[in-house]
């Protein structure tokens, strides 16, 4: 064995400290929005909402 010799509980903490990492970075990508964002799609959600009970029959 010519390999460099490393310490396996520190190569153990490194591995879960990057998958860590790695699922922080993902739930950022999937869940980071400013608030203007947030906002601005409740906005248009709301309008939505209004648009659609606008044109709702009356049932008689």
């Amino acid at each position: 064995m010519t390999g460099k010799v490393l310490s396996l509980s520190r190569a153990r903490k490194t591995r879960a400290r990057d998958d860590r990492k790695r699922k922080a970075d993902e739930n950022a990508a999937r869940f980071g929005r400013t608030r203007a964002e947030r906002e601005a799609e409740a906005a248009r959600a709301a309008q939505e909402a209004a648009r659609l009970e606008a044109h709702r029959r009356d049932e008689e």
